[in-house]
């Protein structure tokens, strides 16, 4: 099993590139959240409560909202 190394052992390109992933992650998810909260319920396939978890998934959630969670 690989081991994680602590952020103070990573080299400053390798903190540099989860920063930049991080700070994606994170707008992907905060564009999807803003879309949910702004769509009406109508337009949403499944529960907005639902939805609104499953979007703190990592990239698979915000991911999953674009492809399936909007109607039309």
């Amino acid at each position: 099993m690989t081991r994680i190394p602590p952020w103070s052992e990573l080299t400053p390109r390798q903190q540099a590139v989860v920063r930049t992933l991080a700070s994606v992650q994170l707008s992907l998810a905060a564009t999807a959240w803003a879309d949910l909260a702004t769509r009406p319920a109508a337009e949403v396939n499944g529960s907005k409560a639902r939805w609104a978890l499953v979007i703190s998934v990592g990239w698979v959630g915000p991911l999953a909202w674009f492809r399936r969670g909007r109607r039309g």
